[in-house]
């Protein structure tokens, strides 16, 4: 340090010094508290002051359907819900949309393509809280997010132009198939879920292709369980492209993130360890979902005031469910989970049977 800068740096030293105590503290205290504020905070804060202004709006008569008491009320056990899901799905491993998607449109009566949006923002926004650790960590590889990035975002911008298609073109049968379709999946990822999905911690393949060396899709991490450096390299470069044009269809079709399937395509068809696999699924949720939703956003299926309870209570559930998620059995979460899906999938099929062919099933009720 140059003299001049010394002599600065004592003289505002004594100067603090002979400042009062109380008002050091108190200065130390607030510059705590100014850079102490997550970003998580100030998201919520935000939120809160669009509830704010949607109360405002809801003093205007005559502009709504609605009276300002539903509205309230439909916000509030939205956002209670969203905290329930986004609890279950940080316990149990599974994105948020997965379980969002079928449980509205197999009890609610609301619009498919509203319910779809909704549910590709929850699945979407999930992905963006997770995609900043997962990049300071480096456990997503850049590398493998860009590659696999770009099929799987044109797969879920043809999967949301396709669901707008069949929903103007069809009806009310195009959202009965929807519906039945959708519960099929459900009992596919439900069966997924009870078997374990096959997942290799450290998969080593036993034959590299060219493209995966050329494209650089490898790496390493510190595996503090293992106390050493893991090495990995991903393999089977094209069919896991082909694979993920179609997740990113299901995706952007059924208002969906499936970060189960992304998981398992990393790691079981493209020998990508679970940790690296399931770091870079959340990424890739982040960008896919993000490209689907703007074509349900220029069709006007986006209701800020449907979406706008259930990020909030994504954000309250995960961080609820971090804490829960050491004190609790993920086990027996996970089979609740699974029992959800298989009573919304036999909800979703009757509903569908009903609306794609015209025959009434009881559980429709």
């Amino acid at each position: 340090m140059a003299p001049a800068e010394l002599d600065s740096a004592v003289s505002e030293e004594k100067e603090a010094d002979a400042k009062p105590g109380k008002q050091r503290r108190s200065k130390g205290t607030l510059k705590r508290i100014v850079t102490s504020v997550p970003e998580l905070t100030l998201l919520i804060l935000l939120i809160l002051g669009g509830y704010l202004l949607m109360a405002v709006f809801s003093k205007v008569q005559g502009t709504q359907d609605l009276t300002p008491t539903s509205m309230w009320l439909i916000i509030a056990g939205s956002f209670l819900i969203s905290t329930a899901i986004a609890i279950i799905a940080v316990v149990a491993g599974i994105g948020g949309g997965v379980i969002f998607t079928p449980i509205m449109l197999g009890f609610t009566s609301m619009d498919s393509l509203v319910i779809r949006a909704t549910g590709l923002v929850v699945a979407m926004f999930s992905g963006l809280i997770s995609s900043g650790p997962f990049m300071k960590s480096r456990l997503a590889n850049l590398r493998v997010v860009f590659f696999c990035g770009v099929p799987i975002t044109v797969g879920a911008l043809a999967g949301s132009v396709c669901a707008i298609y069949l929903h103007d073109a069809l009806g009310a049968v195009g959202d009965g198939m929807v519906r039945l379709s959708l519960g099929i999946l459900m009992l596919v990822i439900a069966y997924f879920l009870l078997t374990g999905g096959g997942k290799t911690e450290y998969p080593e393949p036993e034959h590299i292709d060219a493209l995966s060396v050329k494209l650089g899709l490898n790496g390493s991490y510190w595996e503090s369980s293992l106390g050493k450096i893991v090495d990995y390299q991903l393999v089977r470069a094209l069919p896991g492209a082909l694979i993920f044009i179609l997740l990113g269809f299901i995706g952007g079709f059924f208002g969906m993130g499936g970060g189960a399937f992304l998981t398992a395509t990393l790691n079981l068809v493209m020998m990508a360890p679970v940790k690296i696999a399931a770091a870079c699924s959340g990424v890739l949720l982040a960008i896919s979902n993000a490209t689907a939703i703007w074509t349900y956003i220029t069709y006007g299926a986006l209701i800020a005031i449907v979406v706008a309870p259930w990020l909030l209570g994504q954000v309250v559930g995960g961080i609820l469910g971090a804490h829960l998620l050491i004190r609790i059995r993920a086990g027996f979460v996970r089979k609740i989970l699974i029992v959800i899906l298989v009573l919304s999938s036999l909800k979703l099929i009757a509903r569908g049977v009903g609306g794609a062919f015209g025959i009434h099933i009881p559980l429709v009720g």
